[in-house]
């Protein structure tokens, strides 16, 4: 039997129709160590950064093509905000998530909305997207617009913005 942490997202995207596959692997926490894994479609994974501002007050998940680089002062510029990485503490705060399993299904634990999601405009260049369910051991790829859906449908703050 699966973790409640999995399950919560596969029967989330049951509920919605959302059509997906799941990749087991052992658990990652580097996009290289994902890399290492040769899983079938390498190219469609995403990387993913929680991020918050100077303050401390606004968090954000940047979500990207993994080959691609997030430059965190011109992002920021474009939020109006100083950007920088949020802590372990922060994240399993915010999100429920430990280290190496950020990802935007993070969000369904987001049950105070606090979180903005970035997702880059680039994630629409590839026919799917590889994210984790909520815990590194397994990938769940699927379309970018279900993915974006599916993080739309929580009600917290989405945008597609070019990182």
């Amino acid at each position: 039997m699966l973790d409640n942490v999995r399950q919560k997202v596969y029967d989330t995207l049951e509920a919605a129709g959302i059509p997906y596959q799941v990749w087991e692997h052992p658990a990652v926490f580097t996009i290289e160590e994902m890399d290492a894994l040769h899983l079938p479609r390498p190219e469609i994974i995403a990387k993913n950064l929680f991020l918050r501002d100077a303050k401390g007050k606004k968090f954000f998940l940047a979500v990207l093509p993994k080959d691609k680089k997030a430059d965190l002062k011109a992002l920021g510029g474009r939020l109006g905000v100083r950007l920088s990485f949020a802590s372990e503490e922060r994240l399993e705060e915010h999100l429920g998530l430990t280290r190496g399993s950020v990802t935007p299904f993070g969000v369904l634990n987001d049950e105070a909305r606090a979180v903005t999601v970035l997702l880059d405009a680039g994630l629409w260049e590839l026919p799917l997207v590889g994210v984790h369910p909520n815990e590194n051991t397994a990938t769940v790829v699927l379309s970018p617009d279900d993915l974006e859906r599916v993080v739309r449908e929580h009600g917290g703050p989405v945008e597609r913005i070019e990182l």
